[in-house]
């Protein structure tokens, strides 16, 4: 079995934290941009992709400043979103840190950055 290590990426997006927020915490803002369809029942999610189905508990949130998803499926699978603000230069940044197979790294990074380019397309950043 292949280990777990966290992968971080961070992205620079032109919007406010709240906008950007709600597309990372709610069913509609995710299946904008994460998943093709997203349901939600009480803190579990369930992300669909074609004709596959993942399921994962939202186990934290800070409102306007971070959320993290667990996955169902496996013991240690977990994605965070993260917004930071830069005080001095107001910049935004997603941080996106992800629990992935060692194996998988590249894949997941891959696969982010293309997650991440539909969802600055959807925000107009």
């Amino acid at each position: 079995m292949a280990e777990k290590v966290k992968i971080k990426l961070e992205y620079v997006v032109k919007c406010s934290p709240k906008v950007l927020f709600n597309r990372l915490s709610t069913a509609a803002g995710l299946a904008e941009w994460f998943a093709d369809d997203v349901n939600v029942k009480g803190k579990m999610y369930t992300f669909t992709w074609d004709k596959s189905s993942q399921e994962a508990e939202k186990v934290l949130q800070k409102e306007g400043k971070m959320v993290r998803y667990q996955w169902l499926d496996e013991d240690e699978g977990y994605f965070e979103f993260r917004i930071n603000k830069d005080e001095l230069t107001g910049d935004v940044s997603l941080i996106i840190v992800d629990l992935v197979d060692e194996d998988d790294q590249e894949d997941s990074k891959d696969l982010w950055n293309t997650q991440v380019a539909d969802l600055k397309h959807i925000i107009g950043s």
